[in-house]
C-alpha cells in the first residue's frame, strides 16, 4: 500500500450541546471552535461550575445543579480562567467544553455582549461519552478515534462503529514524537494537541 503523506492540523472544537452526544459529532481534526456559552445563573458554590459541579441540560443559559439531581447531565472534570485557546487543554476523556461568562456590556471588550469569564471540561454522567477513544466526538482526537474524509486536506472524527451515518476510513492506531516514527503501514499524519507524544499514526480501514 502506497503511504498516504498527509498532514493535517487540528484545533480544540467544543460541543455545542450539554445534552449527551452521540454518533458522528462533526468534529473536524482541522477546525474552529464552535463555543457553547453559560451565563453566570445559579451557582451553588464560590465559583461557577468549579471543579466537581455538575450542569443541568441547555445550551446558551446552562445552570449549575446538585450532582445528585435528576436535572444533572454533566460534571466539570477541569475549570480555567481566561479563553481557551490561551489556556491549559481540557483532560482527554472531556466530552464538550462549557465557556462560562457573565453578561455586562458596560465592560465588554470586543462587542460580543459578554465578558469572558472561563471555561469548563465537562465529561457526561452517563454514556454515550464522545470523548472516550472511538466516541466520535470530544475536543480533542487521540488514539483509538476514527476519522473520515472531508474537504480537500480536511478530515472529520466519526464514531468508529458507525453510529454517526458514516463509515470511518481511518482509525488513530498509535501516538509517536515525529512523523518519522510512524510505521511504514500509516496512511494518514494527525495532530494530537492533549497527548504527551503530538502525532498521531492513523491507518486506513
Amino acid at each position: 500500500m502506497r503511504v498516504r503523506r498527509l498532514w493535517v492540523g487540528v484545533a480544540c472544537a467544543v460541543l455545542v450541546s450539554c445534552r449527551p452526544a452521540s454518533g458522528d459529532a462533526g468534529s473536524e481534526v482541522s477546525r474552529g471552535p464552535r463555543e457553547t456559552s453559560a451565563t453566570m445563573r445559579s451557582a451553588h458554590g464560590p465559583l461557577f461550575l468549579g471543579p466537581g459541579d455538575c450542569s443541568g441540560r441547555g445550551r446558551a443559559d446552562v445552570r449549575e445543579v446538585p450532582c445528585a439531581s435528576e436535572k444533572a447531565v454533566a460534571r466539570v472534570i477541569a475549570r480555567h480562567d481566561g479563553r481557551q485557546a490561551d489556556g491549559p487543554a481540557c483532560p482527554s476523556v472531556t466530552d464538550f467544553v462549557l465557556h462560562i461568562s457573565e453578561h455586562r456590556p458596560a465592560f465588554d471588550e470586543d462587542g460580543d455582549g459578554s465578558v469572558p469569564r472561563g471555561y469548563a471540561c465537562m465529561r457526561n454522567l452517563e454514556p454515550p461519552h464522545p470523548g472516550d477513544p472511538g466516541g466520535g466526538g470530544g475536543p480533542h482526537t487521540v488514539v483509538g478515534d476514527c476519522l473520515r474524509g472531508s474537504r480537500a486536506g480536511q478530515v472529520k472524527e466519526t464514531a468508529c462503529d458507525g453510529s454517526g451515518g458514516r463509515r470511518p476510513e481511518f482509525r488513530v492506531a498509535s501516538a509517536v514524537d515525529e512523523r518519522a516514527q510512524c510505521p511504514p503501514s500509516t496512511d494518514l499524519f494527525v495532530e494530537l494537541p492533549a497527548g504527551k507524544k503530538p502525532v498521531g499514526c492513523a491507518r486506513r480501514l
